[in-house]
């Protein structure tokens, strides 16, 4: 890659990085683009194969959230019943 598609690439990249902690979303998301859109241009073979993949990550994605989001309740359920359990028996002692 060209020295100057680098520099667009990882100013692209930090400078929408910026842009989104100080919440300017739109800045964000156009920077992002540039930036992936000259690496597109580098790459196209490779965004090709991410992009005919993408379903394949968008259901992997929703079965790990599906997991942490059952993890999550059952921890909670034991949180919940555990501090029944001793504030009963602190009650009865």
């Amino acid at each position: 890659m060209e020295n100057w598609k680098v520099a667009l690439v990882s100013g692209a990249a930090g400078v929408g990085t910026a842009m989104f902690l100080k919440k300017k979303w739109t800045a964000g998301i156009i920077l992002a683009g540039v930036g992936l859109a000259t690496l597109a241009s580098e790459y196209p073979e490779k965004f090709e194969e991410v992009r005919r993949r993408l379903p394949d990550f968008i259901e992997r994605g929703n079965n790990f959230l599906e997991v942490a989001t059952r993890v999550g309740d059952r921890l909670a359920e034991a949180a919940e019943s555990r501090s029944k359990t001793w504030y009963e028996s602190l009650l009865t002692n």
